[in-house]
């Protein structure tokens, strides 16, 4: 038998683990500054192909992405490939493609997953919620009934049932 030292005690609850979070959680990789060139993932993401990439779709100005630490199955961002803050700072061929990705990110998590709702938005700065903020981006967030349960509030574990790899493979396959 392994030695269980400091594991705790046996008790009747299931625990899930989650370790990957902890990366998220401590902001490791984080870019440091507000450059392009100060480590920014949605720089980097484009350069890599749509598997390692998590990309979902891409296009002239902007890119769909999976989020590498999603809310729920099939959280995806739209992103520009310019690295700008505010998005009072797109311009008008910017915005015209972040709205159409949108709503394509939108028929396609209906058709994938049938979500029955969503959460659309943008935290714009760090006090406003970003965890990345010198490079704009927008969530769109599947939603389903009763997709929250007990476990964020309780256990500050978020159970998804799919892994982002098959994920991205299905929206890619229901985009338009």
């Amino acid at each position: 038998m392994h030695d269980q030292a400091g594991a705790g005690e046996p008790d009747d609850f299931q625990r899930l683990w989650t370790p990957h979070r902890m990366a998220y959680i401590k902001g490791e990789g984080k870019p440091t500054g507000t450059g392009p060139d100060d480590g920014c993932p949605f720089d980097a993401i484009p350069r890599m192909s749509d598997e390692d990439g998590l990309i979902v779709a891409r296009g002239e100005h902007v890119y769909a992405v999976l989020n590498l630490y999603p809310y729920n199955s099939g959280h995806l961002m739209v992103v520009p490939y310019r690295h700008v803050s505010g998005y009072d700072e797109l311009d008008q061929a910017e915005v015209t493609e972040l709205g159409e990705f949108t709503q394509r990110s939108l028929r396609a998590l209906r058709k994938a997953s049938g979500a029955q709702g969503f959460n659309v938005g943008m935290n714009l700065g760090q006090v406003a919620g970003a965890g990345i903020a010198a490079h704009l981006h927008q969530h769109v967030v599947p939603r389903w009934g009763g997709d929250t349960n007990f476990m964020p509030v309780v256990a500050r574990t978020k159970v998804l049932p799919q892994l982002l790899r098959d994920t991205r493979a299905l929206l890619a396959d229901a985009w338009d």
